[in-house]
């Protein structure tokens, strides 16, 4: 089926209705096609773990790093928090 945009904008709801029950639709300006409307399909299941072995986390985490303790400081301390 093709309908202008008008058309489009007036009967969207039912447009959407006809697509996700197989029909093809196509919405075209001054008869000329430009957009076929098609029922979304998820892209697959996500994958968990991609980035597993890529990312490394420091058993000190929460420790200082004295390099950034001096720009704050301006001197090493055991403790600033």
């Amino acid at each position: 089926m093709i309908v202008n945009i008008s058309e489009a904008k007036a009967n969207l709801s039912k447009l959407i209705e006809m697509v996700y029950n197989g029909e093809s639709v196509t919405i075209a300006k001054n008869n000329l096609p430009i957009v076929d409307l098609i029922k979304h399909e998820p892209k697959g299941k996500r994958v968990l773990g991609i980035a597993k072995g890529k990312v490394e986390i420091k058993e000190d985490l929460m420790g200082e790093d004295e390099d950034i303790v001096m720009m704050f400081y301006g001197e090493k301390s055991e403790d600033h928090s």
